[in-house]
């Protein structure tokens, strides 16, 4: 392997992140708008079982964000990069060899790790590349790369779908190998050598934590919240969601930064990403079942349906960029959350059995569409401006934790509404929920707001009293 240049060229960086960005966003479109066919490939599971091919990543990906945000921190970003795609490049074709639903969930936990050490180590590299006075515009583009892969994730993933499932993963092969081929020679290493080794065993409580309570969501509708088996998950989902943070505030490097979520901006930005990403979640998984169960389209018909919305992401998160700028993150958030809430309002209100594409989902497509390029750059951007250099790589995976914790568990609850008859009235109470974490998420947006001006706190110079706490 080449060593890598005395100086980051941030261009060639940002190409080099962006396309670790668009590798996991078109993943997570591709394989959700595949969700159905698979089901059909795995005739003998059920919905709840099926649904761990997405649950199972997002956890996975959830309790390993943290600990691989510090062990790149310590060992080397670059290194820790390149070695998450080379994980998540074989990953990827063992899953499209698997032969049974338990060999495809495994597969997917193992390219959950592989993404867990690309994500957090391409926003670090990123800010690490371009000087303070470009970094929003650098994660504005950044977002709008991931939006793109977004964009054509849902009608890519129609198409391949028609030949068969196993090629929405098999199209992750050329991006991991250009990436694996130009990466070196363009990423500068960067590494905080004073950050001891991570707290691998919270990790695995945090693992165990998220994971049981997803599975008391989705068992619950079959098994009701007082059969043994939901309580005995919800006991160990206490348990070990209570046992993190008390081993993170005693170990080294903890898996939980709680100095770092000290930090109001932060610990807001990851509440609001988490409740956002609720929704979110739940909203794209819903959607391709709801167009291929209620209004009966093909998968590549209900691909090019969705595809609308993840377009509009790409402009709009270049005015977010420029937006937090000049406000601060704050607002942008809030209105990311409520243009959420108003799209999804739309289909509770004018989307019924029979096809009203262009009244109906297009109009909300859109109006969600702007809400994601709102709120997504927007919290991403906190991590350069509240944290020191040193603490980026932390930070980000605190931010993409939250995210994944939020995406697993709005998906687990959406399962469990949907248990039973999907008919129509469970798809509205799917919309209600969604409404209410794109209004809760507005809520915590006006909060960042309100603290950044009690604080004062410089949108592109940490502060040196918050980095310290």
């Amino acid at each position: 392997m080449p060593p890598a240049p005395a100086a980051a060229r941030p261009g060639a960086v940002l190409l080099v992140v962006s396309a670790a960005t668009f590798l996991a966003s078109l993943d997570l479109f591709i394989v959700t708008v595949a969700f159905p066919a698979i089901r059909t490939a795995f005739a003998g599971a059920g919905l709840a079982t099926t649904s761990w091919v997405l649950n199972g990543y997002t956890v996975l990906f959830a309790a390993f964000l943290a600990p691989a945000g510090r062990l790149a921190d310590r060992y080397g970003r670059r290194k820790l990069f390149l070695l998450g795609v080379a994980v998540f490049t074989l990953a990827s074709a063992a899953c499209a060899a698997a032969t049974s639903i338990e060999l495809l969930v495994a597969f997917r936990a193992l390219q959950a790790i592989g993404a867990a050490l690309v994500m957090p180590t391409a926003l670090a590299l990123l800010l690490t590349a371009f000087p303070a006075h470009r970094r929003s515009m650098a994660v504005g583009v950044w977002a709008s790369i991931g939006a793109v892969a977004a964009a054509l994730g849902p009608p890519v993933g129609g198409l391949l779908v028609e030949a068969s499932w196993r090629w929405v993963f098999l199209v992750n092969l050329p991006i991991c190998v250009l990436t694996l081929a130009f990466g070196p020679r363009v990423l500068r290493e960067t590494r905080d050598g004073t950050t001891g080794v991570p707290d691998l065993l919270g990790a695995v409580g945090l693992l165990v934590g998220v994971g049981a309570l997803a599975y008391a969501l989705v068992e619950a509708a079959d098994h009701g919240w007082g059969s043994a088996t939901v309580l005995t998950a919800l006991a160990v989902a206490a348990v070990a969601l209570a046992w993190v943070p008390w081993r993170s505030a005693r170990h080294a490097v903890p898996v939980l930064d709680l100095p770092a979520l000290r930090v109001p901006t932060l610990w807001l930005a990851c509440v609001a990403i988490a409740v956002y990403s609720a929704g979110f979640g739940a909203m794209l998984f819903g959607n391709v079942l709801f167009l291929t169960s209620q209004w009966h389209d093909s998968i590549l018909v209900a691909g090019l349906s969705l595809a609308p919305g993840p377009l509009v992401v790409v402009p709009v998160a270049q005015l977010a960029g420029r937006l937090a700028h000049r406000t601060g993150p704050g607002p942008v958030i809030a209105a990311g959350g409520l243009a959420m809430a108003l799209g999804v309002t739309v289909w509770l209100l004018l989307m019924g059995p029979e096809p009203s594409y262009a009244t109906a989902m297009l109009p909300g497509q859109l109006l969600t569409g702007a809400g994601v390029g709102l709120t997504m750059p927007s919290v991403s951007g906190v991590v350069g401006t509240v944290l020191p250099a040193p603490r980026w790589g932390a930070g980000s995976s605190m931010i993409n934790t939250s995210r994944q914790i939020g995406t697993v568990l709005g998906t687990a609850v959406l399962v469990a509404i949907y248990a039973g008859d999907q008919d129509l009235a469970a798809f509205r109470r799917g919309w209600a929920f969604i409404v209410g974490t794109g209004l809760v998420a507005a809520l915590t947006g006006l909060a960042i707001a309100a603290r950044r001006r009690r604080d004062h706190v410089p949108e592109l110079t940490p502060d040196p009293v918050l980095a310290r706490s």
